[in-house]
């Protein structure tokens, strides 16, 4: 099948493109693409021509083949005890209500609709109903600030926001419509105004006495949506058609709007989900991930959805009540495929076996992982531990730009190496360059690039096409620069190294360092700030910030505190720096431009490797910068 795949693409993806439903066939070409900087502008298309809804085919195609009474989504709340479930025909209601409401108060397509909701079965429902009716959904992971949250309203300036009044993550409520108004405010203050917040009344974590309103311009989802049929006719789109905006850290501070069209991903997030996993009518899967990143998009609704799978949908945190509410939720419901981040992974390894073992887990047929590489000691335990060591692990390469897996193992289908992602998946055809661009055979280490395109990529950053090329295609001309680093073995197995660029993987999240920069300098006494990458036994990485204060302001405990506030403000709490380093003065060069690779090396205590220092403005700061890592 790979073989085929790259020999005629065209072929391969028009044969699993027609297992779909189009209401138009596409024109004579199933892909048409320039990749390549030097020959025009970067543009990718598949599918073109061709009409279909992503919505009808998760949703009307499969109760159409006889599932309407299969369950499509097990929603299991924060505190346990507390679930609902919807079969494919009552999600398909459920999806026509809102998407009635939608249209009625002007929503139509190609209109933006900002969605920032907690894992409740509310927001896979939105994700739908917008795409059913051809509007443009951006959902905001609802752990990120009122600042970034209205960063992304003014980006994108949509027509309604979706929000709930409250959630509960563990035992604390997070106010989440109180975020909302304040991003509101903030977008007015520019000129910028939404006509609509809809808010879904989450009773569990909050009433609606106790919720802040704004008459005029709230709404509660309950007063409003069940009132509005149950049907609700197809908007039929292109396949170029945009489907949703997904914003992603950058290296230079502003969040970039990734934008997916509708065909191509379609095809590709189902066709990577049913291989990747092995999946069969038969399992229950869950993804752990949010709908706030593209994981939640691709293989939360999209991907399993288009399979006709019965999806978990889980609102709370992992360790709550303790570190085995995971397996009991994999016992509780079945759950056959459990796909997470390695971050949970060495969280729970590092809380003990005992959380695991007192759970059978014995439906567990295929465990996977996304979002960073996985080191070989976390990888042993999943799969010994949690597995029995008898399933197979899908750890899986992909970005918000690639819309799907890229390189990921196929359960059974080759022999795996713990913390490796192994070989590329159908259509993608992945190369390793070096600096000056020329590929590299074989065994060795560099930029992993793809060259050509596949149907899930992404095919601009809204209204900024000039950065889309810049950022992606200019680095390495012909090629789709991934941003990260790879090596390759003796036997062709692939090993992602991390990012070249300016993002710190925190999580299994991207953050730019430049984000946290500016959060930090935006305090009042901090004058300049560089932050770094730093090994972090849970997170994989953790955020390291060498600060330079104001003349005169002394160090001190709280100011530190003080300063991690600002981020977590500005940013959200998953961005805090883990250390404040004081910094009388930063490591530069003498053009001015900061020296990572030497703040890297202090930041690691790896003081053996800083190399030459001699070129630096004053190499005096160095020695300044340890004497001062401790304090």
């Amino acid at each position: 099948m790979y073989k085929r795949s790259v020999e005629d693409p065209a072929g391969f993806w028009a044969d699993i493109a027609s297992e779909f439903y189009w209401k138009e066939k596409w024109g004579q070409r199933v892909c048409s693409e320039n990749l390549d900087v030097r020959k025009g502008n970067v543009k990718i298309e598949w599918f073109k021509g061709g009409i279909t809804n992503i919505c009808y085919n998760c949703l009307d195609r499969n109760i159409e083949a006889g599932l309407g009474d299969k369950v499509a989504i097990y929603w299991e709340a924060n505190d346990p005890g507390v679930d609902a479930t919807l079969t494919y025909s009552q999600l398909l209601q459920q999806v026509c209500q809102l998407a009635n409401y939608l249209k009625d108060i002007g929503v139509k397509k190609g209109d933006a609709v900002i969605i920032y909701l907690p894992m409740l079965m509310e927001l896979p429902i939105a994700m739908l109903a917008c795409a059913r009716i051809g509007a443009v959904h951006s959902v905001v992971f609802a752990g990120f600030s009122s600042e970034s949250l209205a960063q992304r309203i003014m980006d994108c300036k949509p027509k309604v926001v979706i929000t709930s009044n409250a959630v509960k993550r563990g035992p604390k409520a997070i106010h989440l419509k109180d975020i909302v108004d304040a991003a509101l405010d903030e977008c007015a203050k520019s000129g910028i105004s939404v006509d609509v917040c809809l808010t879904y009344e989450n009773q569990s974590a909050m009433t609606r006495e106790n919720t802040k309103w704004q008459d005029g311009r709230d709404i509660w989802w309950q007063d409003v949506v069940p009132k509005y049929p149950t049907k609700c006719e197809v908007e039929w789109v292109d396949a170029e058609d945009p489907l949703f905006l997904l914003y992603t850290s950058g290296s230079t501070g502003k969040p970039k709007g990734v934008l997916h069209t509708t065909g191509g991903y379609m095809v590709h997030t189902a066709t990577t989900f049913k291989y990747a996993f092995d999946y069969k009518p038969s399992d229950v899967y869950w993804c752990t991930a949010d709908c706030g990143w593209i994981t939640g998009h691709s293989y939360v609704t999209y991907g399993p959805m288009l399979n006709g799978a019965s999806v978990v949908v889980f609102e709370g945190a992992p360790t709550y009540p303790d570190s085995g509410r995971s397996w009991d939720i994999v016992d509780k419901y079945k759950v056959t495929i459990f796909y997470t981040a390695p971050t949970l992974v060495r969280s729970l390894m590092r809380d003990g076996n005992e959380y695991v073992t007192r759970y059978s887990r014995k439906s567990l047929r295929v465990l996977g992982s996304v979002g960073e590489p996985i080191n070989p000691s976390a990888w042993r335990w999943f799969f010994n531990v949690v597995g029995d060591s008898r399933c197979p692990i899908s750890d899986t390469w992909w970005q918000t730009e690639t819309g799907g897996f890229m390189i990921t193992p196929l359960p059974g289908a080759w022999p795996q190496k713990p913390g490796s992602a192994t070989f590329p998946f159908f259509g993608v055809q992945p190369v390793i360059v070096d600096e000056k661009g020329v590929e590299i055979e074989g065994e060795c280490s560099g930029y992993l690039c793809i060259k050509s395109s596949w149907p899930g990529a992404f095919r601009t950053l809204y209204g900024d096409h000039e950065r889309y090329e810049t950022t992606y295609f200019k680095p390495f001309p012909g090629y789709y620069f991934t941003g990260d680093g790879c090596s390759r073995d003796k036997d062709g197995y692939h090993w992602l190294t991390g990012r070249v660029d300016d993002v710190i993987n925190v999580s299994g999240h991207r953050i730019g360092t430049a984000e946290v920069e500016s959060a930090l300098v935006s305090h009042p006494q901090c004058a300049e700030a560089a932050v770094v990458g730093v090994e972090h036994e849970v997170k994989g990485q953790g955020i390291y910030a060498f600060v330079t204060l104001v003349e005169g302001v002394p160090y001190s405990e709280e100011l530190r505190k003080s300063l991690v506030l600002a981020v977590r403000k500005q940013i959200g709490a998953f961005a805090a720096p883990d250390k404040i380093h004081w910094a009388p003065g930063l490591p530069k060069t003498r053009s001015g431009k900061i020296m990572r690779r030497i703040l890297r090396k202090i930041a690691s205590r790896q003081l053996d490797e800083l190399g030459d220092t001699s070129t630096l403005a004053d190499p005096g700061v160095v020695d300044q910068l340890i004497a001062l890592a401790d304090c």
